[in-house]
């Protein structure tokens, strides 16, 4: 695997682990999930987010693309990706970041640099960095570089992750360094993760299994509560009945946010699933009581 691109360094977070963190969301995913919160995240390669909202309609894109792939009368998404060379030169020409890249390279160096900044907040209220993404397991080499920088430096690292990697690369050149684990669980059935989510979850099933025996570290699992897919009694189920025959009673449930499909529809990607309103308190119970005697954690 190439050198990761980065499509965002979030600063001041509180949600991704404790404390006060700064996440790194890693370009690229194994998995191509139907409802993905980050769309910009699943391609590893450069794209073009179109913002309509910013977007001032003064055709200097159209008129820089050397391919004539840009037309703003095409909607939802003006770029035919057929046609594009992913050049960016659109992107440089446009004055109100109407088109935005989604992705970055950084060096080892650069990017420890730009976490290492908020040292004072993390020594400050227990907090640290948080990888994320996207998957950040594509990239051991990457990692293998960068975190004994941080962890030199005393730096609490949490990792979110989907769960589908090499776990022998994973075991030598991440899991070392890492101090906690968020760890997605989508499905029980390995027909319906398929489906779904483009892979078969054994690997995801049996890495999950390996961690909690090496229980080094904490591993949090998380399902994300996907209306009409996830949430179904079957799967939730399914997963409650895996997590205790592993002896896991901790689970964390990630409710449904819609706001990923318009990010996906102005990255040119087809939905095939379109759910347009937020998982309701009533619905969020509902799944709970397949997890009776687990203790819940709020995410």
């Amino acid at each position: 695997m190439t050198e990761p691109l980065i499509i965002d360094i979030k600063r001041n977070a509180l949600d991704d682990g404790p404390g006060i963190r700064t996440v790194v969301f890693f370009k690229g995913c194994p998995l191509s999930c139907v409802w993905c919160q980050n769309p910009e995240a699943i391609n590893p390669g450069l794209e073009v987010m179109y913002s309509p909202g910013d977007c001032l309609d003064c055709g200097a894109c159209q008129e820089a693309c050397p391919t004539g792939a840009l037309d703003l009368q095409r909607q939802p998404y003006p770029i035919d990706l057929a046609n594009c060379r992913h050049c960016t030169v659109c992107v440089d020409q446009c004055p109100s970041k109407g088109l935005r890249r989604m992705g970055r390279s950084y060096t080892v160096e650069e990017l420890a640099g730009e976490v290492l900044r908020d040292r004072a907040f993390y020594r400050n209220s227990g907090g640290g960095v948080t990888l994320s993404g996207g998957e950040a397991t594509l990239y051991p080499d990457f990692q293998m570089r960068l975190l004994p920088i941080l962890k030199q430096q005393g730096i609490h690292i949490t990792l979110e992750t989907c769960g589908y990697y090499s776990r022998p690369q994973f075991e030598r050149h991440i899991l070392p360094y890492l101090d906690l684990i968020f760890f997605d669980l989508k499905f029980a059935d390995a027909g319906q993760h398929q489906r779904y989510t483009g892979k078969r979850n054994d690997l995801i099933l049996a890495n999950f299994r390996q961690l909690v025996k090496l229980s080094r570290i904490p591993v949090l699992p998380r399902i994300p509560l996907i209306p009409g897919i996830t949430t179904t009694p079957e799967n939730l189920q399914g997963i409650a009945d895996f997590l205790r025959s592993e002896n896991v009673h901790e689970v964390a449930l990630l409710p449904y946010n819609p706001l990923w499909s318009e990010k996906a529809k102005h990255l040119g990607q087809a939905l095939t699933y379109r759910h347009s309103q937020w998982l309701s308190g009533e619905e969020l119970t509902a799944c709970s009581r397949y997890f009776a005697g687990f203790t819940i954690r709020p995410f």
